[in-house]
Order: structure tokens, then sequence, then C-alpha cells
């Protein structure tokens, strides 16, 4: 298996960013083959604080392999939500990947 997890920041500036970011995600990236798990949410608080606060949207995706990974990264939907979404509506994000 190889998992995928992306955290988003926002662009504060924007009101409705996360919600543009949620919908763009579904609308883009779920329908994408080769994902055996899809799961993009809002983070949540803790009262712990060793739990990383400070961004607003994560991805977390798992493919059957590295090859499945890739073949994501290069389909069209992929590149027509960076291109439409999220260079629209984020600062930053950072992107974990682990087998």
């Amino acid at each position: 298996m190889f998992s995928h997890i992306v955290i988003f920041w926002t662009d504060p500036a924007q009101p409705n960013a996360t919600e543009d970011l949620l919908a763009g995600a579904n609308q883009y990236l779920k329908p994408i083959p080769g994902v055996l798990s899809f799961h993009v949410g809002k983070m949540v608080g803790s009262h712990r604080p060793v739990v990383d606060q400070s961004y607003q949207v994560a991805l977390n995706l798992i493919f059957p392999s590295k090859q499945a990974q890739d073949d994501y990264q290069a389909h069209p939907l992929h590149v027509e939500f960076v291109e439409k979404v999220f260079k629209r509506v984020c600062k930053k994000a950072v992107i974990y990947d682990f087998e």
C-alpha cells in the first residue's frame, strides 16, 4: 500500500476557501481511478498541544502502489484541481508519502 497525505493551508483572505477546497477535492479528485481509500475533511481542534491545528483541510489517500499514486498525479482531473482550485484558494500544502 502507498499512503498520500496532503495538509492544506487556505488563503485567509478568501472566506469560502475551506468549503471551495473541500468541494473541489470531491469534484476533481474523488473520481480519479486507482484510489483505494479517499478521505478529505476539515481540521478538528484538540486540547492536546502535540496536535497541529494550524491548517484548515487534510486529504488522505491510499493507493495499491506507488505507481498508482504516480498515475493519479498525472491524471487530467488532478491537474485541473491544482489549476482551478488549489492555486486559487491555498497558500501552502505539505505532503507526506509513505509505504
